[in-house]
């Protein structure tokens, strides 16, 4: 028996959801809210189009595309006055150090839009520069300047913070 698409973009869904809400957890610096509309947001759209980005060889690197893409134009658009805020989703931690990674999404979230998605795609994704320059739509050395001024700008705030931290 032939399976419906939308049983395929259900599975989809349920197997890349959260992995797609973590990245938008990412991308906005901390805002659990924000980062579930942004995935919910990138899935609808993924919806819309799912025969055709289910015939496609990485449709799991087509959804980050539309996340990312999602994110950036809802920088650009942002008209509504939601602020980010150090109270998260109760989530199950298994981080041994929460204190760091609190820090490191603060200082995250000062950096600009764009610099915080290639930060986020290259380190956090793992992704090479190339896959970043066409994820964003910028060149090779755009993403390789913009990841390392940002990798700057956020040592500068970590400074002292870090030091700290990896003391304690």
């Amino acid at each position: 028996m032939e399976r419906t698409s939308t049983q395929d973009f259900g599975e989809f869904a349920a197997t890349r959801g959260r992995h797609l809400v973590r990245t938008a957890f990412l991308l906005t610096g901390g805002d659990a809210h924000l980062a579930e509309d942004l995935a919910q947001e990138a899935l609808g759209k993924l919806y819309g189009k799912w025969r055709k980005v289910a015939r496609m060889d990485n449709p799991a690197g087509y959804a980050q595309t539309v996340l990312v893409n999602t994110f950036l134009s809802h920088r650009r658009r942002r008209a509504a006055g939601e602020h980010v805020t150090d109270v998260f989703a109760e989530t199950p931690v298994t981080d041994p150090d929460p204190s760091l990674r609190l820090t490191l999404l603060r200082a995250l979230a000062e950096l600009p839009a764009q610099d915080r998605a290639v930060l986020v795609l290259r380190f956090w994704e793992d992704r090479s520069v190339e896959e970043t320059a066409h994820i964003l739509r910028l060149g090779e050395s755009a993403v390789r300047s913009r990841s390392s001024r940002a990798l700057t700008r956020l040592r500068a705030l970590l400074g002292s913070e870090l030091d700290d931290l990896a003391r304690s």
